[in-house]
């Protein structure tokens, strides 16, 4: 069995948004030269999320509506997290959204239903963050 692993460096320009990163993670796949088994992308920080869904901007906007309603960012007081930094409710958020995803590899390729891309969330933004990807297989 062969294995790959490589780290993303992602730093977002907002507080929150979405990032696809299928393509980075079919170049990893390419990489590997890994034809069946599992790709493991995990979110390397508890204010991150990654996740699979659809590249639509009106779900994704409907996510950031969602999200603020089930833990609104403001006012910061509303958290016993808060105190040195205002970001309890990126916490809230990357729990809803899920830390990682897991997705087969079938003759080289992300065996992904229609539609679905893989999502960086981010929930407290504008620093580096990273993303591991892991890939294991023949």
């Amino acid at each position: 069995m062969k294995s790959y692993r490589k780290e993303l460096k992602i730093n977002f320009p907002a507080r929150r948004g979405y990032l696809n990163i299928t393509p980075e993670v079919e170049k990893c796949l390419r990489e590997s030269g890994i034809k069946e088994g599992l790709v493991l992308v995990n979110a390397m920080n508890i204010t991150a999320s990654v996740f699979i869904n659809d590249d639509e901007p009106g779900l994704h906007a409907d996510f950031e509506r969602w999200l603020e309603k089930l833990a609104p960012e403001k006012p910061h007081s509303q958290y016993a997290h808060n105190g040195f930094e205002d970001n309890a409710d990126a916490h809230l958020k990357r729990q809803i959204m899920g830390r990682e995803v897991v997705v087969a590899v079938t003759d080289g390729k992300l065996d992904f239903g229609t539609w679905e891309q893989i999502f960086y969330g981010e929930y407290d933004g504008k620093r580096e963050k990273r993303v591991l990807i892991k890939i294991i297989g023949e």
